[in-house]
């Protein structure tokens, strides 16, 4: 197997798990800019979906690179031959169904594919809950000043 596919993975994992650790910290900053306190913060909303875009992204990308190493998703039970906007269209399509928790069952990953999916399924499941106890901090923050 290739280093560079690897190297790759392992600079798209780091940006996933930076970009995780970010929002469940409950940093004061959010791109540079510093969050406003209210019961709902558009701030936190705000870093919440750029976060899931972040994960859903990084993941197909990780689909991606794994499908040119033989790790791949079938569509329908059947092996298909797509070509690389395809494989990037597949990737993209099955993270976000996976990410949200949908899970269609059209696309399905085979081998070393489906621990990947599980994980992403997994912070998928967790970050509803993260943004509900992010919110609760915040409104909980405000009372106390």
């Amino acid at each position: 197997m290739k280093i560079i596919p690897w190297i790759l993975i392992a600079v798209i994992c780091y940006i996933v798990i930076k970009c995780l650790t970010v929002f469940i910290n409950g940093r004061k900053y959010s791109f540079g800019n510093e969050m406003r306190q209210s019961s709902f913060s558009s701030e936190i909303f705000y870093t919440l979906l750029v976060t899931y875009i972040i994960v859903i992204i990084g993941f197909g990308l990780i689909y991606f690179i794994l499908s040119f190493e033989g790790i791949l998703l079938i569509e329908n039970g059947e092996v298909r031959e797509v070509s690389v906007l395809g494989s990037i269209i597949h990737s993209m399509y099955f993270s976000g169904v996976t990410m949200l928790t949908i899970g269609y069952g059209d696309v399905t990953p085979i081998g070393f594919g489906r621990l990947i999916a599980l994980i992403e399924a997994l912070i998928g499941y967790i970050l509803p809950t993260a943004f509900v106890l992010r919110l609760v901090q915040n409104t909980r923050d405000n009372r106390d000043q």
